[in-house]
C-alpha cells in the first residue's frame, strides 16, 4: 500500500463521475433510470469544525423533468406543480441536502425526498363535486344576517322626530 502525506492510497473519496449514475427505484412499476438523475457534492456551509471546509458532503440530485421519459406527462405537471423552488429554469429539480455529516446519509435523504415527491405527484387528485347548501343552512345564513342587520341599525344615532 502506497502512503502520500499521512493517507493510504487505498483511502481516497471516489470521484464525482462514479458517484454520478444513480438508479431510484421511487414506486411499484416506476424507475427513474440513470440518465435522468444526476448526483454531485458540494461543500455544505454552517457549522462543523475543520471538516465543513474540506468535505464535500451536501448532495445535489438533479431530476430531468423536461426530458424525462419514466414519467406520463399528467405526473410531469403535477410533480412541476408541487415542486416550486426546487425547479430550475432548464426544467429539472433540484434537490439539496445537507443535514448529515457524511455524504451516504445526504445522498440517501435527496434521493428519499425525491422519491416521496414523486410519490405525492402519482396520486391524481379527487375531483370535487359540486354540492348545493341544505335548506336549514340557508335559513340559518339569513337568520344570522337579520340579527347583524338588527344590531348595526341599533348602532346608528337615533333620529330627531319634529
Amino acid at each position: 500500500m502506497r502512503w502520500r502525506r499521512g493517507r493510504a492510497a487505498s483511502t481516497r473519496r471516489p470521484t464525482e463521475a462514479s458517484l454520478s449514475a444513480v438508479s431510484l427505484q421511487v414506486a411499484t412499476g416506476i424507475e427513474i433510470p440513470d440518465r435522468e438523475l444526476s448526483l454531485s457534492f458540494v461543500r455544505a456551509g454552517g457549522p462543523g469544525g475543520q471538516n465543513v471546509n474540506k468535505v464535500a458532503t451536501a448532495a445535489q440530485l438533479r431530476f430531468d423533468l423536461a426530458r424525462s421519459e419514466a414519467l406520463p406527462d399528467a405526473v410531469k405537471a403535477r410533480l412541476r406543480a408541487l415542486s416550486g423552488r426546487r425547479l430550475t429554469a432548464e426544467g429539472a429539480i433540484l434537490i439539496i441536502a445537507r443535514n448529515h455529516r457524511t455524504q451516504e446519509g445526504n445522498r440517501r435523504d435527496a434521493q428519499e425526498r425525491l422519491s416521496d415527491l414523486i410519490r405525492r405527484a402519482l396520486t391524481a387528485p379527487k375531483p370535487r363535486k359540486a354540492t348545493k347548501p341544505t335548506r336549514a343552512a340557508r335559513e340559518r345564513r339569513l337568520e344570522h344576517k337579520t340579527r347583524l342587520q338588527r344590531t348595526k341599525r341599533l348602532r346608528t344615532r337615533p333620529a330627531l322626530d319634529d
